[in-house]
């Protein structure tokens, strides 16, 4: 099945302000159905908040955000809708089982989610034997997965993933690259950061560094 909602997602000349800091600038990129982006840097490079600006949990300093050729400042509850966002917290709920998790996520997402998209997102990231365990009793690497799990759970065109690969064995990875594969065949979209290597073909890579503020215009913030 294919996403027919896709689009291409686009930057124009980001920056992004944390406070009184300059996180990075003048940064462009373009994604078409099927595409994907790695965000590459040191820790405090701008990767996380790259990705809160994607998903619309910031704002930009300065530059624009289009889906398609409609600009996201004019339809953020529209873009909230289309996107799953795995940031560091992997946000389960410890008094519901494996199972109820994903139907609480799916269920936010589509009242009417069928029982099959369940248990593809169990089956994928190897969960069905842990199904009716509670989430307060799960390893921090069955967590990660369960957290993964989310997104085949509910489905939506674009995915934005901080670090997705903390705390996964080798299993577990290769189970992600091959759920973003298929994400990507179906016309759906992938950003991620990374300090490990997960295969993403044909991705295009943003060194978060390349876009760093000149010394002097951190100078000059605080002048």
């Amino acid at each position: 099945m294919s996403f027919a909602n896709s689009a291409a997602f686009r930057a124009d000349q980001l920056s992004c302000r944390r406070g009184d800091r300059l996180i990075f600038q003048g940064l462009d990129f373009s994604m078409p159905p099927g595409g994907a982006l790695l965000l590459l840097g040191r820790n405090g490079s701008g990767k996380s908040s790259l990705l809160r600006l994607l998903a619309g949990l910031l704002k930009p300093a300065s530059g624009q955000l289009f889906w398609g050729d409609q600009a996201l400042a004019n339809e953020r509850e529209a873009h909230a809708g289309r996107l799953h966002y795995l940031g560091h917290q992997d946000a389960v709920k410890p008094v519901l089982t494996v199972e109820e998790n994903l139907l609480f996520w799916a269920r936010l997402h589509d009242p009417a989610t069928p029982p099959e998209r369940i248990a593809l997102a169990l089956d994928t990231f190897n969960l069905k034997l842990l199904a009716q365990t509670p989430g307060k009793l799960l390893s921090a690497g069955q967590t990660r997965r369960l957290a993964l799990a989310r997104l085949l759970a509910a489905r939506a065109p674009l995915w934005l993933l901080d670090e997705p690969s903390v705390g996964l064995d080798h299993d577990s990875l290769g189970r992600l690259e091959q759920a973003l594969a298929e994400h990507r065949a179906a016309g759906g979209l992938v950003a991620l950061s990374t300090h490990a290597e997960i295969a993403l073909p044909g991705a295009e890579v943003l060194q978060m560094g390349d876009f760093a503020p000149t010394a002097e215009q951190v100078m000059g913030v605080w002048m």
